[in-house]
């Protein structure tokens, strides 16, 4: 396997992973802040849902955004390599 085959397959498993660390970690983190805020106003679980809700929903859309967007960039990426070689526009 070539250098740069090794390089972009390492970066695709470091971005998996710092994908799935954002979408496990952050509302957890942000669950447990809710929890705090529950304890300290007596109304549990009006915080920890709704802290661990929105940045679920949060880091599904980002993560959803940034998949797409990365689609459409392999997609300009194939179509100009397709074209330069001479295929039909």
């Amino acid at each position: 396997m070539a250098k740069a085959e090794t390089r972009e397959m390492k970066q695709g498993f470091g971005d998996a992973f710092a994908a799935a660390f954002e979408l496990v970690i952050t509302p957890g983190i942000f669950g447990f802040l809710g929890w705090l805020v529950d304890g300290r106003l007596d109304l549990f679980p009006v915080f920890t849902v709704a802290f661990t809700v929105i940045t679920l929903a949060y880091a599904s859309w980002r993560l959803a955004r940034t998949y797409g967007e990365s689609l459409d960039q392999a997609l300009t990426e194939r179509r100009a390599a397709w074209r330069a070689e001479g295929a039909p526009q």
